[in-house]
């Protein structure tokens, strides 16, 4: 089986060609170049992420997110390809999440990266599918893996420093996403009959930041600092971040403090197995490669 790949060059680009290179022969495809589709499968995950700074020109994303997934959908419906995975993202859907997030949900993103990528979700629903044809739109929750930098190497570093992690007054549950379970996941789309449409990609297990400032701290022999400031003070301290451009500002603190727990069960019930890694595993990994 013959792949087409876009964003080889990124973080999950590397570990998709990583996981699949033995079995499959995977041509890389580059934003600028003519789209020829002659491979069984596109794989599509170039786009542009989110920016948490704000600086980013936003018709940039609706040019990478959706124009450019246009145009590779419309190429794979006119090709001899058999299968379309689209890496979206849960932000499509939500950027608050009450209680657990189901692809049920009524999509209703604020950033333009979440519009941009529900344009293109809605583009690929809306196209009739010819017979022998299949398309996946997979929304993973926040990716990691060995050295990818983040939120996580954010939590890292602070805990190597021996720094008090002030935000343990926060009670909160994020799903994360192990790079070994989305590459499981993608084959997986790859290999067996599953039906089209939308799925949710997250590890089994919801994990609080505390939690995760623990394992850290665990891993690099270190005790764990946890303080419990007042929400009401983090907050305002975050606020006067956006104002002199901090590292710690409003859309840091929500992402380290929110909650956000993401349903697998969707794409656990069409393949039929467990994911390979449980949501701590995963994280003592990533975080062991930051310490190596």
């Amino acid at each position: 089986m013959d792949v087409l790949l876009t964003g080889s060059s990124g973080f999950v680009g590397k570990n998709i060609i990583q996981y699949l290179g033995n079995e499959y022969r995977i041509t890389s495809f580059f934003r600028n170049q003519e789209i020829i589709v002659n491979e069984n499968v596109i794989i599509h995950l170039a786009g542009k992420a989110h920016d948490l700074k704000n600086t980013s020109n936003p018709d940039e994303y609706y040019q990478v997110n959706y124009e450019l997934t246009k145009k590779l959908y419309d190429a794979f419906l006119a090709s001899d390809a058999s299968r379309f995975i689209f890496v979206s993202s849960v932000k499509a859907a939500a950027d608050v999440v009450d209680g657990v997030l189901s692809e049920d949900i009524s999509p209703n993103p604020k950033t333009h990266y979440g519009k941009s990528k529900l344009m293109a979700e809605e583009y690929i629903r809306s196209q009739p599918l010819p017979i022998g044809k299949s398309y996946y739109i997979l929304r993973p929750c926040m990716i990691h893996g060995p050295c990818n930098k983040g939120n996580l190497n954010l939590l890292y570093n602070f805990v190597k420093k021996g720094l008090p992690y002030p935000l343990a007054s926060f009670t909160n549950k994020r799903s994360l996403l192990s790079i070994e379970n989305l590459c499981f996941v993608i084959k997986q789309i790859m290999e067996k009959d599953i039906l089209s449409g939308v799925y949710n990609v997250a590890d089994d297990d919801a994990l609080s930041t505390t939690q995760i400032v623990s394992i850290i701290a665990k891993i690099i022999y270190k005790q764990p600092k946890l303080w419990h400031v007042s929400p009401q003070l983090i907050k305002l301290v975050a606020k006067i971040g956006d104002v002199l451009k901090l590292p710690v500002n409003s859309e840091r603190l929500t992402k380290l403090t929110e909650s956000y727990v993401v349903s697998n069960q969707k794409i656990k019930k069409q393949l039929g197995k467990n994911l390979p890694v449980k949501a701590a595993e995963g994280l003592i990994t990533t975080i062991k490669s930051f310490h190596n």
